[in-house]
């Protein structure tokens, strides 16, 4: 895998990846865009959240939305690193089994998810679910 980080202007930069996709980031705060460790967190919810979708659908669950709430605490001092990271998902449909979510959740986390797996070396690491029932 390979990626590269271009300099902008100011605190900005564009990352390269070796699939092509590109995206922004900003040293800044408030910046015009995620700073380097918003996407950590972004990586860690995302890199989750294909895990639970395609668990839970292998698994036949009527799944109308995932979405995941990550909350990170920092260090004081620097480096600053994340010390805790909690996950919530938030997984809304019709008939969605909690056996089948609670499944799929931890073994993403405890099992798929690389960025998560990587982080639990430096942070603890906590996750938990909820459903949204459709009518």
């Amino acid at each position: 895998m390979h990626a590269k980080v271009k300099w902008l202007d100011g605190m900005r930069f564009v990352g390269t990846t070796e699939s092509g996709h590109a995206l922004v980031m900003d040293g800044d705060n408030p910046g015009t865009a995620p700073s380097p460790m918003e996407m950590i967190l972004l990586a860690v919810g995302g890199c989750s959240s294909v895990d639970v979708v395609s668990i839970l659908e292998k698994a036949r669950q009527d799944v109308q939305s995932v979405e995941v709430e990550i909350q990170g605490q920092r260090a004081e001092d620097y480096p600053k690193v994340f010390t805790d990271i909690e996950l919530v998902f938030v997984v809304t449909g019709r008939q969605v089994q909690a056996k089948h979510v609670e499944r799929a959740v931890n073994l993403s986390m405890e099992k798929y998810c690389s960025v998560s797996k990587m982080l639990e070396q430096a942070a603890t690491v906590r996750h938990s679910f909820r459903i949204v029932e459709l009518p």
